[in-house]
């Protein structure tokens, strides 16, 4: 079965265990997230299923969108309240609504960010956690992350809720952690749920539970098709069988073969469908000697 499923991760589940866990409910030969939540994390975790686990690196998932809740006074050694307890503040916490919006605002635009200790991240192929565990934890370098909006949703000191709008490779971990530094209390991550991931919508999501009941009806409708999340790539349909056996074998298609003129720049990528709407290939328009042609980048007709 070839798509994407949106999983709407549980709490204290790693990402990788809901992955297992879609692909023995859906029989599927391979499967894989496009990106780790933590396992304090909830929400949107999108799924690819078979040849769709080929398409991840051309989805856009440049703008994600959590939700959460943060406790003052606390840090941690994670940064989020899985951790151990590295300092408490005993002083007031003192904080008006208005104080927190205007620390929340430094952190917006294009910031400087160290991820967590923690992370999955990999220095010299180990995961960051697992060097941190065994008690050689590893400082990230500094990354530059985008921070759309950082919203104050509601405050009952010493608990904050708040809203983000960030770029992929955001750690909202790191977000409160640095939050908590300027405002000189500490802070750690009590909460998180990750409402949108690119196209992927929360209200689009399943659980685990849901999935596994309609698969034992009968309906995979929460199967994502492969076309549907490239929706801002340009489609050519293909329907000439001659020209579908050339992609099968994953030859260029001269322009003159096709029948209409591709009117997209040079370095444009097209997804290539059949009559019906399925995928038949990935392919990057070239000019070679003043002609134009598909190349073929991603094959998935057999």
């Amino acid at each position: 079965m070839d798509g994407f499923v949106i999983i709407d991760k549980p709490i204290n589940v790693t990402s990788q265990t809901v992955v297992s866990r879609v692909k023995r409910i859906l029989g599927s030969r391979k499967a894989g997230h496009t990106g780790t939540l933590d396992p304090l994390a909830t929400g949107v975790l999108p799924v690819a299923l078979d040849k769709a686990t080929r398409l991840i690196p051309y989805l856009d998932e440049s703008l994600k969108i959590y939700s959460g809740e943060f406790c003052l006074g606390v840090e941690t050694d994670t940064y989020d309240c899985q951790g151990t307890v590295r300092r408490r503040f005993t002083g007031n916490l003192d904080f008006s609504p208005g104080d927190l919006e205007r620390v929340m605002a430094d952190f917006t635009g294009t910031i400087s960010q160290v991820p967590p200790s923690y992370s999955a991240l990999k220095h010299k192929g180990k995961p960051l956690y697992a060097l941190a565990r065994s008690g050689s934890p590893v400082t990230p370098a500094p990354r530059q992350v985008t921070v759309h909006a950082f919203e104050l949703l509601s405050v009952h000191l010493p608990r904050v809720a708040f809203r983000v709008s960030c770029s992929r490779g955001t750690y909202v971990r790191s977000l409160v952690h640095d939050l908590g530094a300027r405002l000189g209390c500490g802070a750690m991550l009590t909460a998180l749920c990750r409402e949108r991931s690119g196209p992927f919508l929360l209200a689009d999501a399943v659980s685990l539970k849901q999935l596994q009941f309609a698969v034992w009806d009968g309906d995979c409708s929460a199967v994502i098709p492969m076309t549907r999340v490239l929706s801002r790539m340009p489609a050519l349909t293909i329907e000439d069988e001659e020209l579908i056996a050339l992609i099968r074998t994953g030859s260029a298609l001269p322009e003159r073969l096709m029948g209409h003129s591709l009117t997209q720049p040079p370095g444009t990528e097209y997804k290539l469908i059949d009559s019906v709407g399925n995928l038949l290939a990935i392919a990057c328009l070239v000019l070679e000697n003043s002609c134009c042609q598909l190349r073929m980048k991603k094959v998935f007709v057999q």
